[in-house]
């Protein structure tokens, strides 16, 4: 399509890579070339609210001992079928329901320290060349190191994932 022209356009700098990689290696891409402190990773299909960006950057100013973190699906999913609605919901109340102190990541809405991703070499995009836990890798690796993530379950957003039986 042509999104990358059109984002062009509209003064958005865009990256690509040499072929298709998957997402690991196209956010390792967009890492290497971050000029901020904190990478904020969203899915194509989540949804942000307005006020996502400013929680976001609060909570690593209120708390410099987090390295990480990321938030929830909403509690309104966008796909109306029986499995969808069970699945997202699924997945909200284990978000709220779990400890905030976290061992896993979130890619879909999800943020991180940029110096701590490049130091652990951010997502393994040779384990995972395609869409699978390169985000649940990354938690993974970054608490055995003895990195704080925070799971916040008060920055949430929609997950627009429509669930079939296949």
């Amino acid at each position: 399509d042509d999104s990358a022209e059109i984002s062009s356009g509209k003064g958005a700098r865009v990256l690509a890579t040499a072929r298709q990689s998957g997402p690991a290696a196209a956010r390792n891409l967009a890492a290497e070339t971050a000029r901020g402190e904190i990478l904020m990773f969203v899915d194509a299909d989540v949804v942000v609210k307005p006020d996502t960006l400013g929680k976001v950057a609060d909570r690593f100013e209120q708390r410099p001992e987090i390295s990480a973190l990321f938030g929830s699906y909403d509690d309104e999913p966008a796909e109306k079928n029986f499995l969808s609605q069970y699945k997202n919901l699924q997945h909200h109340f284990v978000h709220q329901n779990s400890s905030s102190e976290a061992s896993t990541f979130w890619s879909g809405l999800g943020a991180v320290r940029r110096d701590v991703f490049l130091e652990h070499r951010g997502f393994d995009c040779k384990k995972f060349a395609v869409p699978s836990i390169e985000d649940i890798d990354l938690g993974f690796r970054l608490r055995r190191a003895g990195h704080r993530i925070l799971l916040d379950r008060d920055i949430q957003a929609k997950h627009l994932k429509k669930w079939q039986i296949a």
